[in-house]
């Protein structure tokens, strides 16, 4: 009973939670402030928000307190901890998902750890019921598929990250250089002259959180094998959001997702050599690629390339010496080492001879934002309810785009540089 009403609870702020967020969300995107109308509305949900937390807080205090008096007159003080506990009473992600799918139907058993995991509902059926809506995956299982999507092939690890609480972040911006004429001069004092002074030169630029979910369905086979279902979800959940992650950090439009650096207006094209033949790669196209890319980033930079440019790499050489070194385990690059950096091998590149075949990137000059405590995730008995299968959702909210709006132009030279460049097609 106690769990049942805490479900209703929680179902009741988180629904308040998420019509907030659309006002907010809405106005963002249209670049506005909330109207009078949205912001009358906006009050009336936190009034909600509010009342429910301390109707929530209530709740514990009185489930403590009998729990307490119980415990008293039967001369035993009995304290639960389940809330402490990262898998909230759970051996395994496939021991919850087994809880999940015998609460529902018609010879369902309730699983009292359910009770601390009862999120908004997905159906209006039975709003007390969490299996009619879902329920939250306990945090422990919920970092470790986390943890795992920034792994090695993570490219989000390599940006300039900043973890926020809210909706979005102001960054400063200085895109002036030492050689420029705008922003913090430095000049040669001569005797007794006075200094000319500069001022800064410094503008805002504003990232807001883009939202990244996917639906994860799994069988009843799955879900009867509790160690299978555990280790299917903590490989397919973690491969799908970092290749989602990668892509736009590498080519999204900035259209409800990141803008990409190699889609940006900031990076570089390298072109071919001159009268460069079709599907060829040559040691001339890599040293002008490092050539163009800021000075001081090669030693953050690492190199990006279609699979089918292998064999074009393995060939090459420079005079008698490789230009090329594979399987270089002392740096740790599982693909080796090309001019010095790391080589990734990627679906995202382009295809061979084609402009993006091969990139260089240092993503020190891309910035990232996301929501602190990394994914939220959930599960439903009733949305592959026919398929008779048990769904798993990940939320996961960030932004990103380049440091720089455009490729820097050198003191002494007419070839731009950035931090991102890209090689041409030929």
């Amino acid at each position: 009973m106690h769990a049942k009403k805490l479900r209703e609870l929680n179902a009741r702020k988180h629904a308040a939670v998420e019509a907030a967020r659309a006002l907010t969300n809405k106005a963002d995107a249209e670049g506005r402030d909330l109207t009078a109308e949205e912001v009358t509305a906006f009050e009336a949900y936190r009034a909600t928000i509010e009342s429910t937390n301390a109707a929530i807080d209530r709740e514990h205090v009185l489930i403590a307190e009998e729990v307490r008096t119980e415990g008293a007159q039967a001369g035993i003080t009995v304290t639960d901890n389940i809330t402490q506990d990262p898998k909230r009473g759970f051996a395994s992600l496939g021991d919850f998902a087994k809880a999940v799918a015998k609460s529902s139907g018609h010879h369902a058993q309730a699983d009292a750890r359910l009770g601390f995991s009862a999120v908004a509902p997905g159906t209006f059926n039975n709003e007390g019921t969490g299996s009619d809506g879902g329920f939250a995956i306990p945090p422990e299982f919920s970092a470790e598929i986390f943890r795992l999507s920034l792994g090695e092939d993570s490219l989000l690890p390599l940006t300039q990250n900043t973890e926020i609480s809210g909706n979005s972040m102001i960054f400063p911006k200085d895109e002036s250089t030492p050689w420029g004429g705008a922003g913090v001069q430095t000049y040669w004092q001569s005797e007794a002259r006075q200094v000319a002074e500069s001022k800064i030169q410094l503008a805002s630029d504003t990232l807001s959180l883009h939202k990244m979910m996917a639906l994860v369905p799994a069988t009843s086979e799955l879900v009867e094998d509790g160690f299978a279902l555990g280790s299917y979800l903590q490989n397919v959940a973690p491969e799908r959001m970092a290749y989602k992650m990668n892509e736009a950090i590498l080519f999204g439009d900035g259209a409800g997702k990141p803008l990409g650096a190699l889609n940006s207006p900031a990076a570089v094209i390298q072109a071919k050599d001159a009268s460069q033949a079709t599907g060829t790669l040559s040691p001339t196209n890599l040293s002008n690629m490092v050539s163009r890319l800021l000075v001081g980033e090669l030693k953050n930079a690492v190199w990006i390339a279609n699979p089918d440019i292998l064999s074009a790499l393995e060939s090459m050489t420079l005079g008698s010496y490789p230009i090329y070194l594979p399987n270089n385990s002392a740096s740790g690059s599982a693909y080796g080492m090309l001019k010095g950096r790391p080589l990734i091998l990627s679906e995202h590149a382009n295809a061979f001879s084609s402009q993006g075949d091969l990139n260089l990137v240092s993503l020190k000059g891309y910035r990232t934002i996301t929501k602190a405590g990394g994914i939220q995730t959930a599960t439903s008995m009733h949305l592959y309810f026919d398929a008779d299968a048990l769904a798993f959702r990940f939320t996961f909210r960030m932004n990103g785009k380049p440091i720089l709006s455009k490729p820097v132009v050198p003191p002494k030279s007419n070839n731009t540089r950035s931090h991102f460049v890209t090689l041409a097609a030929r």
